[in-house]
């Protein structure tokens, strides 16, 4: 793999226009860290990864506890080009996690997409079952994030009494929740005691 490409960090701009144009979901996610993949032989990107902030404070904090809240980040975007090889992901992932300044690394694959986190599994993240049944609260007018609303007011009844006919909720669907801890064996041994969820066996398709 090493002979054929090369890594290197990308400024956000680049990673941004990358995943905007060719990622399925086509918008832009939380980056503090973002890494290309180039060919040797022609210097062109064909791939990215990118790391954030989760926004959610729950996970934030759920993950490990209020001790680790701010030891968190999450792999909000992965995008290779298709006509790369099939480990080539790993690839990326493997060589980047070390880049990054946090120890607990989180990232998700979505079951609705048929995703069952396959890369996540070739590069050792512990899988710890299905996210929470939740949902996606937006305001007419608003550009405040779900998260942001779901932060401040508590309940849908509370939302439906102060915003009325302007707010919406849709059912979010479940993902498949992958972690990884960043850190040498005596650290991992600590954050895995103090780690909330329960692992899991990695799930796999129906044959």
């Amino acid at each position: 793999m090493r002979e054929r490409y090369y890594i290197k960090q990308v400024g956000y701009r680049e990673a941004m226009n990358m995943v905007v144009e060719y990622h399925y979901l086509h918008r832009k996610a939380p980056c503090s860290f973002s890494f290309g993949l180039f060919e040797k032989e022609t210097d062109k990107m064909v791939g990215v990864v990118c790391y954030g902030t989760p926004s959610s404070y729950s996970l934030r904090q759920g993950l490990c506890g209020k001790d680790e809240k701010d030891n968190v980040i999450e792999l909000t975007r992965l995008f290779i080009f298709d006509n790369t090889p099939k480990n080539v992901e790993s690839f990326l992932i493997g060589n980047t996690l070390n880049k990054v300044d946090k120890e607990i690394v989180v990232s998700y694959a979505e079951a609705e997409q048929g995703h069952i986190g396959y890369v996540y599994q070739a590069t050792n993240f512990i899988y710890t079952g299905l996210s929470a049944k939740r949902g996606n609260y937006t305001i007419e007018g608003s550009n405040l994030h779900s998260q942001t609303i779901g932060d401040k007011y508590k309940t849908v009844k509370e939302l439906k009494r102060v915003f009325g006919d302007k707010f919406s909720y849709q059912p979010r669907p479940r993902k498949h929740r992958y972690i990884y801890f960043n850190c040498d064996k005596r650290r991992k041994k600590e954050l895995l005691s103090k780690l909330r969820y329960k692992i899991e066996p990695y799930p796999k398709k129906p044959q």
